[in-house]
């Protein structure tokens, strides 16, 4: 297993996914104004068409122009499939220069999260590049990765983000919705609560980023716009876009209010000269007509930490 280090902060408001079969999708790729650009060696990729997927991925990184200054990743193929190692050496060995980190999907468990590390680690030896410096994303998707989710999130230092899958996560569950994201007919509440609650308490305890999935429609843009919403108010830290026209609203959901910035400047500033004049006595203070104590203090500066 690599290393512990400490893992750089990477914007993740709108992660863009892009067919790493496809020259057209990642020819387009390079001037969206997404943080996040994943090119797909998994879902969106044809059995016959991964060996191919990988050489493209290859070329294009080490074409260098466009990509910069967004955060750069590589899904691979799950354990369950004969690709993952091969996905892995291949991109890792040819362009892992230019990737940030690799995305693991359908992670069921902690140990295959090791394994992504101690292959990452030699493809990184292999290719001379600093062993560790490429990160880890993992995608939760069913039952049984929800059940060990924080032993995934405590599994390897590469770790960066979790990643909710509501589309095989619905499956799993056997949820009565074909429509991957949306809400479900005859349920009135947020069925997704649960999940998306379990997944970012396990990202927090471990100090990684929580992202939520994609949504489908892509031509509804008020439901993604409230499927965003929903997983922001939690404390997310972004979604995934299938399409260009969702990463506009991405980044405009999960960046902070500029109201909530001022009032959380005014928070930390007014509590600072309270404290100061009680020479470092004091308990709590009034701003804006409401209470504000440690516990306030501490969630205005997270609320600044998120700009």
């Amino acid at each position: 297993m690599s290393a512990p280090q400490s893992r750089p902060v990477r914007a993740r408001r709108s992660v863009l996914a892009v067919p790493g079969s496809s020259d057209r999708f990642i020819a387009k790729a390079r001037g969206v104004a997404a943080d996040c650009i994943f090119l797909d060696l998994e879902d969106a990729v044809a059995p016959a068409e991964k060996q191919a997927a990988r050489t493209k991925i290859v070329d294009a990184l080490n074409a260098g122009e466009g990509w910069a200054p967004r955060t750069v990743t590589v899904r691979v193929n799950d354990w369950t499939t004969p690709w993952t190692t091969q996905d892995v050496w291949q991109v890792v060995t040819g362009a892992g220069a230019h990737i940030d980190a690799l995305v693991l999907p359908k992670a069921t468990s902690a140990d295959q999260v090791r394994a992504l590390d101690l292959v990452v680690t030699q493809a990184e030896q292999e290719a001379g590049l600093p062993v560790g410096r490429i990160g880890v994303e993992i995608q939760v998707e069913d039952a049984a990765g929800l059940l060990h989710v924080a032993e995934i999130a405590a599994a390897s230092p590469r770790n960066e983000s979790l990643v909710f899958g509501p589309g095989d996560f619905m499956a799993s569950m056997g949820m009565a919705s074909l429509s991957v994201g949306a809400g479900i007919e005859g349920y009135p509440g947020d069925h997704f609560h649960h999940v998306l609650s379990t997944i970012l308490v396990a990202a927090r305890a471990h100090g990684l980023a929580a992202i939520d999935g994609p949504y489908v429609a892509i031509k509804d843009l008020d439901g993604f716009r409230a499927s965003a919403r929903r997983a922001a108010a939690l404390g997310y830290d972004g979604k995934w876009a299938i399409h260009p026209t969702q990463i506009e609203v991405a980044n405009e959901v999960f960046s902070p209010d500029p109201a909530n910035l001022e009032r959380a400047r005014r928070i930390i500033a007014a509590y600072a000269e309270a404290t100061q004049r009680a020479q470092g006595a004091v308990g709590a203070i009034v701003v804006d007509g409401e209470m504000v104590d440690e516990a306030g203090v501490k969630l205005a500066q997270a609320t600044l930490a998120r700009q």
